[in-house]
């Protein structure tokens, strides 16, 4: 498809590609809720990311997706066998002890984003380095 280019690059140099399957972009809800052959975009690019990463079986692949937090419905990422970024945790409104059910992900896949909530403890360093560390100690239990 058309990630291909990008994909065989990341490959060659032994780096990981994520790929927008579900925003939290209210304009993305159109496209992504689309229904695709009986699935929503959102779920078939899940399913494409998910094929790809099985040559990298028992290993996690490196293609994620990134899926929004603040996501009413999000797809069914069980079967991702790669990373998950999740952005939106803090200040846009996902909560961090919200996310261990996220799509039914595995322990260790998700990856979330919460940079917009710990630079606002700034400028201080040791502010920010409280809030980045009550982050931290918020999402322990994904790992």
């Amino acid at each position: 498809g058309s990630l291909a280019p990008l994909l065989e690059v990341a490959a060659r140099h032994a780096r990981g590609v994520f790929v927008l399957a579900a925003t939290s972009n209210p304009e993305g809800a159109g496209i992504q809720n689309a229904d695709a052959g009986g699935r929503t975009v959102a779920q078939s690019i899940v399913d494409d990311v998910a094929a790809l990463n099985l040559a990298a079986l028992p290993q996690p692949g490196s293609v994620g997706v990134v899926v929004g937090a603040t996501l009413p419905r999000v797809p069914d990422l069980s079967a991702l066998g790669g990373p998950v970024l999740v952005p939106g945790v803090g200040a846009q409104g996902g909560r961090a002890e919200a996310l261990g059910s996220l799509g039914g992900a595995r322990a260790g896949q998700l990856l979330p984003v919460v940079a917009r909530d710990i630079l606002r403890a700034g400028p201080q360093v040791p502010a920010l380095r409280s809030a980045a560390e009550r982050f931290r100690d918020a999402v322990a239990y994904l790992a």
